[in-house]
């Protein structure tokens, strides 16, 4: 059995350190190689899935993938005070991910309010605050 097959078995097992040790080892970021870019991609949903989340803030850091991953990941838990907090301190990716969550949950007042106090010149976070773009994070 070749490594790809001894991840996804681990994975399937959910044993984690296992199946986050193989991929990681064949991943890196924005690589010519197709498939160690696709690596990298899931060695982040690993982490997700795995609730590394520290681990995954400490590479979101320096890892647009990985920021991206944890934004979505803190957006499906609901996690508003998180998104909110890291909006503010800069990524742009929580603001909308934050104002997409509010405005799903039918806030679209906290949303307007959410980019008015974190980003009122971004036009992408106030097109997401209207139901426009999608796809973000």
């Amino acid at each position: 059995m070749d490594w790809f097959e001894q991840a996804r078995a681990a994975e399937q097992g959910r044993d984690w350190d296992v199946a986050i040790a193989l991929v990681s080892a064949h991943a890196e970021c924005y690589s010519s190689d197709p498939e160690m870019h696709s690596n990298h991609l899931w060695h982040m949903d690993l982490l997700v899935r795995a609730e590394r989340i520290s681990e995954l803030t400490e590479r979101a850091l320096t890892d647009v993938h990985a920021r991206r991953r944890l934004n979505r990941s803190l957006g499906e838990r609901g996690m508003e005070a998180v998104l909110r907090n890291r909006a503010e301190d800069g990524d742009r990716g929580a603001l909308y991910v934050l104002v997409r969550l509010l405005c799903e949950t039918s806030r679209v007042q906290e949303a307007q309010q959410a980019v008015q106090d974190i980003g009122p010149k971004d036009q992408y976070a106030r097109q997401e605050d209207r139901g426009g773009a999608r796809g973000v994070g």
